[in-house]
């Protein structure tokens, strides 16, 4: 999970300190001092630590925090606030030409970054936004590139402008340009090819394009695992050519962070968005503040709700709680609502997420994703009739699913017998709110989450 080591050390940092009555000195300069080091091991810039460090201590060890009630609290929020001014303070926009106005955005970046499926991603954003995205292959070097292109630009339902590998992409992008003009597409997004590493060929192709295209946007896609690189790529893109912002890719598999505390320091530049899996949906906002409380493992509940919402149907909830009401809740029911929590990232990634630290203390072992695939399995080797009305699941039954399942009777028994013990909890816990628990507008997460 991402930040995982950088936010286990930080916490043990400040569970000492959260102990103390009264802090001295001394005992903030340890603190900051194991702070530092769990910074450094994040693989954070040097530099950017080293002026971190400096910021908290001076307002750390002033006469407020001394003299207060809460001087442990006092410098976690103060960590906090340096934090988020170190990810960018607010959270940046990419900005759009007014009205029909066609926005170019040309995405760069090393190969393997995943630039190409970002750049789908993307533009799947912009649709969802009420933009008009054309995408245009402009990588001819790469092997199947514009074929990858192609496939998750029809995923997204964007259409892909393609000349084929035998022109040179300046060419491609000034004719994606003039077909988007011709087509009423207000969004160009030029996926330029990427190299093993930094090269002049590959820098002078970028340059020409933005010299021969009213470029509004250069986005660059940095690799967020591959830590203190990224951010020297990202460095050297903006000295070479300019980039207006960045975003990070593969940060759900970054256990450090330095990358996503770097780059704003080191190149002026914000980050953008981040990527947080594989699929083309998971494309995240980057919000500094949700951040730094997630780095901080303080949780991160906006973004859980960001997540849900894009899911929430507002009807099938009210439907859903007059259900509950009735005693109709269903296996067809319970089965909805545990597809909404695996579309959310599963149950780690929820609790993780949640104020007060719920799930700060989990192991990636100790939650067991695979039980809620189990548990489908059962609900799927049951007839519509079952799982429409429970009730009539008896023992020849329970053994045919188990059979259809692949699992031991009594984990059918097991399920059964929760299903119909959560079925009372949610009526009578239904009954007690007197049936205000969503009204119009109102947001509910599966299961209480």
């Amino acid at each position: 999970m991402a930040f995982d080591s950088l936010s286990e050390k930080l916490q043990n940092v400040f569970k000492n300190l959260r102990g103390k009555g009264r802090l001295s000195e001394a005992d903030v300069a340890t603190a900051l001092k194991e702070v530092k080091m769990a910074l450094l091991e994040a693989d954070v810039n040097f530099k950017v630590v080293k002026n971190f460090i400096k910021s908290v201590q001076e307002r750390a060890v002033g006469q407020d925090v001394m003299s207060s009630l809460t001087p442990g609290q006092m410098v976690i929020k103060i960590v906090n606030e340096e934090m988020v001014n170190l990810m960018g303070s607010e959270t940046t926009e990419i900005s759009f030409k007014p009205g029909n106005e066609i926005t170019v955005i040309m995405m760069c970046g090393l190969q393997g970054a995943g630039k190409t499926t970002t750049t789908a991603k993307l533009a799947g954003k912009f649709k969802s936004k009420g933009k008009k995205p054309l995408l245009a292959a402009c990588d001819i070097y790469r092997p199947a590139a514009i074929e990858q292109l192609q496939i998750n630009g029809d995923k997204q339902g964007v259409p892909v402008f393609t000349m084929g590998d035998k022109h040179k992409p300046v060419n491609i992008a000034k004719a994606a340009i003039e077909h988007a003009s011709k087509n009423n597409y207000n969004v160009v997004i030029l996926d330029t090819a990427g190299r093993l590493h930094i090269d002049e060929d590959m820098m002078n192709e970028l340059i020409e394009i933005k010299e021969n295209v009213n470029v509004h946007q250069t986005i660059l896609i940095v690799d967020s695992m591959t830590g203190q690189d990224a951010v020297n790529v990202a460095e050297m893109f903006n000295n070479k050519i300019g980039i207006d912002g960045v975003i990070l890719t593969k940060l759900d598999g970054d256990t450090r962070g330095g990358a996503a505390l770097s780059i704003r320091a080191v190149t002026g530049k914000p980050i953008l968005y981040v990527g947080m899996g594989e699929k083309l949906s998971d494309l995240e906002q980057f919000y500094p503040d949700r951040m730094a409380s997630r780095i901080l493992g303080m949780g991160d509940i906006l973004t859980l709700i960001d997540k849900a919402q894009i899911d929430f149907d507002e009807d099938k909830a009210r439907q859903l709680e007059k259900k509950i009401k009735k005693a109709e809740f269903d296996f067809n029911d319970f089965l909805e609502q545990m597809q909404q929590i695996k579309k959310m990232g599963g149950i780690g990634d929820i609790l993780k997420m949640m104020p007060g630290g719920m799930g700060g203390g989990l192991k990636d072992t100790e939650i067991d994703e695979n039980a809620l695939s189990g548990i489908e399995a059962i609900i799927y080797s049951m007839t519509k009739a079952e799982r429409a009305n429970p009730d009539i699941i008896n023992p020849s039954r329970k053994k045919r699913i188990a059979k259809g399942a692949g699992v031991d009777i009594s984990e059918v028994n097991k399920l059964v017998k929760q299903f119909e013990q959560m079925k009372k909890m949610m009526k009578q816990f239904s009954g007690m709110m007197g049936g205000k628990g969503a009204k119009r507008g109102r947001f509910k997460l599966p299961f209480g989450f």
